[in-house]
């Protein structure tokens, strides 16, 4: 996954009741709770003060091209399921088709759109912002989670938008 401009690795491990998180490489406990079809994720261990905790929402939803969304605390996060058998079935060239892809940008809740920064077949740089939307008194700026052509505009400012709508799709 792509968090803060940075390619990381992922993974979640279950064993009973406890949970591990590991970015990069470093595990981390977590504590897992599903609350109304979202996930409440609290990472970090007890008793280490509340600087070490850091609690996130997690939600699920889907691209277009059938590729699937985490919301992180609102903002989406394309994920990408690593398979290493993959890479020899399609010859090596898994990633090449996978970044030529297009890429549908979606509102992570129900919301106002406040801003469209782009129009059908601009240009824009990978965390381009393209899209500002209101949520619960909140402006989340989404943006473009690689570089490409902008294929399509779905939304105008002022206009509501449902949770997982696709707002914009990159070519």
């Amino acid at each position: 996954m792509e968090a803060g401009g940075r390619r990381r690795t992922v993974s979640v491990e279950r064993c009973g009741d406890e949970w591990t998180v590991t970015v990069d490489g470093r595990p981390l406990p977590a504590a897992v709770s599903e609350v109304g079809g979202r996930w409440s994720l609290l990472l970090g261990a007890e008793g280490r003060g509340s600087a070490a905790r850091r609690s996130h929402e997690v939600s699920f939803g889907s691209e277009a091209g059938g590729g699937i969304v985490v919301f992180v605390d609102g903002v989406p996060v394309r994920l990408e399921i690593a398979d290493p058998r993959a890479r020899y079935r399609r010859g090596g060239r898994a990633s090449v088709a996978a970044a030529a892809a297009p890429r549908a940008i979606a509102s992570p809740m129900p919301g106002r759109v406040v801003k469209v920064l782009v129009e059908r077949g601009q240009i824009v740089a990978a965390r381009q912002p393209v899209v500002v939307v209101e949520a619960m008194k909140m402006e989340n700026e989404l943006r473009a989670p690689r570089a490409g052509t902008v294929a399509a505009v779905h939304v105008t400012e002022g206009m509501s938008v449902d949770a997982h709508a696709v707002l914009v799709v990159l070519e």
